[in-house]
């Protein structure tokens, strides 16, 4: 090793023999997370920094990919573990599993992202028949000893050999019974010696096998078992859910074990350095004398606040508030910190950045700036669009006549409605149906996800803020309420009884109230979010009635706002729409439909333009609808005034502007079997079958229609020009761009635009006003991108519609396919995400790119901004940003959300990666 290199310090391998697989937890640091996954490389950087970790070491993730894509475990592996284990006998001055001075490690995974309960843990490795009664004499315990080994054979049997976990469960429950206790703890050392022997027969029977007595037999099985569970059908649905890539891998960390069941002075712990739910500073957490950690995120036991080990043990909790301080100074951000205390000694087995609400992602953020701790555009990297959506949610109307039938935990914010199911299987086959569902459980484990991310909200009757329905819940932005322990959750007859004896059926409807912990019964009606509010107007920040939350979220925006490039727009069809988009924020419209103000009572008019047969009937028609959409447009630019406004010809198949073809076919039917057929039906059904196309979407429609209709694009050309002169001859500021869809030809855009160019300079000529109208097209055909410089040519601007070009890059008919097979290719992995709800960066969004980069060669002043629902996309908008887009566009109540995101895009700084 050359002088210069740390030795302490990871280096990277220079050749396949360099390939290093394991780390003591002094050679590494928090940055190395791709490596030694998120617990090992923050259990390093604990012990960087002075703070009491137990010794051990960290299996890489390389060692984990390569175990799962041979088979195999790397040959080098096992050595350098043997290797790294003999290091830790002899700083322990114990051996694994000996009989008589056992050195026991827990086993656990730790990926690079915090995936809370989808990968396995197994504690205590190395007791057996001959271990366990040297871990009594050591300890001087026989009862610790012995509920160690069950604990062992308990977990590995669930997480390495694979039995079913209620076995286990109804053993001890059993148990308890028998003695006539309600808690694990009040049972003794001969009961729990009896338990042993029931779990290893139950070991027997399920797995086929003794349980092993060989420690390292027991280690090796674990970490193969580890690296196992990364492939998990609930870890694979965890990652999906939560967009992680599905090729890193697990690291696994060997740890000295440390008792926290070793009595009254011993205990385990999830502390966080502020609020999970909220923000606020303070002292939270979850606290559990004589007990194991699984034992706080199972839930199984009531755990009493982090608050009082004050009381409990003064001197651990005083220690445990400097570290706190200190991991939180270190990381700039909350942490989620696990510690147990063996015996009045403080240990630290795990600190990681911690998942929170949205609302307190909001407020921590802007708390450490105050602090000084981080500045904006580190802030904008700390909150999400997702997040903000979140924040907009409704909330419980708190003037409604409600039954209040409990009060939990209140884990994690929303209010959520639905009926009451209580299995993760019926909460997905009624979801499934459309039926809205509260998952209610006494506690979650991880087999539950899919429940869990079916349902509206999750209730359980035990557990606390770190347990797992809670950490999970926040992960996903789910409403959760937990530890309602007034509630009798009965999950074998589905039913939950609430205090006064009512009894709630699987089926009844309930509500819970993630912000305050309540349980209702029945619907409660929703009112708008405060943060909503505060978008349009209603609220303001800094008011002495405007709560913290605003204010957050107001700072923040305006952190994006100063920060962002691109532009925001909004896709708005009237004044209504475009007053509300301007509220939110927008800069304009981006994308008008017209084809939106054809619909009801005008309806006819466009019927009688199909059926027109002559020139003269044809003109007439357009001739009553100019007036209709001058009017349209006036609304808008007023509505806008001063903002560009982008209005896209008439884009969609004529056909869908007739009745229904069944609909019709029986209505003429109906008239011929009374002898009284009825003309213009009659000239309906026959245009309808005119206008019958195998795939409309690829048919006449937008451009098309406007080179085969005479008359109807000049029409509507004149609409815009006439509403323009008008808003200005009113001393109005309009500024209107005409967009031409479904280009794919540079020769088609010329024909319509020479057309246009005609009919303003006759509509200047009739007012005497001058007129300025911007005139571009879509890009939403594959053609029309890869002919981007010719194009460009002819426009002014191009608004990439990213939804049709999705569909035509993948050859996809969306109302289709969503129905028919995107689950089955989610579920396998062909998709991370849904292409139309995030951006196809490698298919749809390369063309996206090279058009841009093609455009803007031809004409370096080309306007570029992009109208499909990909604009309100937070993925979305951070790639838009990186082509070199001036705007994004999207629906009104998406403005904020791509407002913020276009701030972040823009602030993010190369290696930030915060979830």
């Amino acid at each position: 090793m050359s002088e210069n290199k740390d030795p302490h310090v990871a280096q990277p391998a220079t050749s396949v023999e360099d390939v290093k697989f394991v780390y003591d937890f002094t050679e590494g640091n928090k940055d190395l997370k791709d490596l030694l996954g998120g617990k090992g490389a923050n259990l390093a950087e604990m012990a960087n920094l002075g703070l009491p970790v137990p010794p051990g070491f960290t299996i890489t993730t390389e060692a984990c990919k390569t175990y799962l894509d041979s088979g195999e475990e790397p040959a080098a592996l096992r050595d350098e573990v043997s290797a790294h284990l003999a290091a830790l006998e002899a700083a322990m001055g114990k051996k694994l599993g000996q009989a008589d001075n056992p050195l026991l490690v827990s086993v656990r995974s730790g990926a690079k992202f915090s995936m809370p309960g989808m990968m396995d843990t197994v504690l205590n490795i190395g007791l057996s028949d001959k271990s366990v009664q040297g871990l009594a004499k050591q300890a001087g315990d026989e009862r610790f000893a012995w509920d160690s080994y069950r604990r062992l054979i308990q977990m590995f049997g669930k997480t390495v050999l694979g039995v079913e976990g209620e076995l286990f469960e109804d053993a001890l429950d059993a148990a308890k019974t028998a003695k006539k206790v309600a808690v694990d703890t009040e049972l003794e050392a001969a009961d729990l010696k009896k338990l042993v022997t029931r779990f290893k027969k139950i070991v027997k029977t399920e797995a086929g096998r003794d349980f092993p007595q060989d420690p390292r037999e027991q280690m090796d099985l674990a970490i193969h078992a580890v690296f196992d569970s990364w492939n998990t059908d609930r870890a694979k649905l965890y990652r999906r859910q939560e967009r992680i890539p599905g090729d890193l891998g697990t690291a696994v960390n060997i740890c000295s074990m440390v008792f926290g069941n070793l009595g009254p002075d011993s205990g385990t712990g999830v502390a966080f350095t502020r609020d999970p739910a909220s923000g606020h500073q303070g002292v939270y957490g979850d606290y559990l004398q004589n007990a194991q950690g699984e034992d706080v995120v199972a839930g199984i036991r009531n755990t009493v606040p982090l608050a009082e080990l004050e009381r409990i043990d003064k001197k651990s909790y005083d220690q445990l508030m400097q570290i706190m301080e200190t991991l939180e100074n270190h990381y700039k951000d909350l942490c989620d910190i696990e510690f147990t205390i063996e015996r009045g000694q403080l240990w630290m087995l795990q600190t990681r950045v911690g998942k929170r609400t949205a609302g307190a992602a909001f407020r921590i953020a802007t708390q450490l700036v105050d602090q000084g701790l981080i500045d904006e555009a580190e802030a904008l990297q700390r909150v999400t669009g997702a997040q903000l959506a979140q924040l907009m949610f409704p909330r419980f109307d708190d003037q409604a006549k409600v039954k209040q039938v409990g009060r939990g935990i209140a884990a994690s914010p929303g209010a959520a409605v639905g009926k009451a199911v209580f299995d993760s299987y019926t909460a997905v086959k009624w979801s499934r149906s459309g039926e809205k569902v509260i998952l209610v459980r006494r506690e979650t484990n991880p087999d539950d996800l899919d429940g869990m991310i079916a349902a509206e909200g999750i209730l359980t009757s035990r557990g606390g803020k770190t347990s797992h329905a809670a950490v999970v819940a926040r992960g996903m932005g789910k409403t959760c309420v937990c530890g309602a322990e007034e509630l009798e959750v009965d999950t074998k007859r589905r039913r939950m009884t609430v205090p006064g004896g009512h009894v709630v059926e699987e089926g009844d409807l309930i509500s819970i109230d993630g912000s305050s912990g309540k349980v209702y019964l029945g619907e409660v009606p929703v009112v708008p979010s405060p943060v909503v509010e505060y978008f349009e107007g209603r609220m303001h920040a800094g008011a002495d009635d405007a709560d913290e939350l605003v204010e957050a979220v107001h700072r923040i925006m305006a952190f994006a706002d100063r920060k962002r490039r691109l532009r925001v727009r909004a896709n708005a069809d009237n004044a209504e729409d475009a007053l509300r988009a301007r509220r939110f924020g927008a800069q304009g419209i981006g994308l008008c439909r017209t084809e939106h103000m054809f619909l009801g009572e005008r309806r006819e008019y466009v019927e009688r333009l199909i059926l027109a047969d002559t020139d003269a009937e044809r003109e007439e028609s357009l001739k009553a609808l100019l007036p209709l959409q001058k009017r349209d447009f006036v609304e808008l630019f007023e509505a806008m005034d001063g903002l560009p406004v982008t209005i896209r010809l008439l884009d969609p198949p004529l056909h869908e502007f007739l009745p229904d073809i069944t609909e019709l076919s029986v209505r003429v039917a109906l008239a011929e079997s009374r002898k009284d057929p009825h003309e213009n039906d009659l000239r309906l059904l026959q245009a309808v079958h005119r206008l019958h196309e195998q795939n409309p979407m690829l048919g006449l429609r937008g451009v098309r229609l406007g080179l085969v209709i005479p008359g109807l694009f000049t029409m509507q050309v004149r609409a815009i020009a006439e509403a323009v002169a008008e808003r200005k001859n009113a001393k109005g500021d309009p500024r209107a761009e005409i967009m031409i869809p479904l280009v794919g030809t540079v020769q088609e855009l010329e024909i319509v635009r020479d057309e246009a160019e005609q009919v303003i300079a006759e509509v200047i000529e009739q007012t005497g006003v001058e007129l300025r109208l911007a005139l571009g097209t879509m890009i939403e055909l594959p053609r029309a991108a890869l002919t981007a410089g010719q194009i460009a040519e002819a426009a002014e601007f191009f608004s990439f519609g990213t939804n049709d070009l999705t569909q035509t890059v993948w050859g996809f008919s969306r109302d289709d396919v969503e129905a028919s097979f995107f689950t089955a290719y989610l579920e396998k992995g062909i998709f991370g995400v849904s292409p139309f709800e995030t951006i196809d960066r490698d298919g749809v969004g390369s063309l996206v790119k090279s058009a841009v980069e093609a455009g803007r060669a031809t004409r370096p002043d080309l306007k570029l901004g992009v109208c499909g629902e990909h604009g309100g996309d937070p993925e979305s908008v951070h790639f838009f940003h990186e082509v070199g887009l001036d705007y994004v566009s999207c629906s009104p109540f998406r403005i904020p959300v791509a407002r913020l995101e276009a701030g972040r895009a823009a602030s993010s700084s190369a290696g930030s990666d915060h979830r």
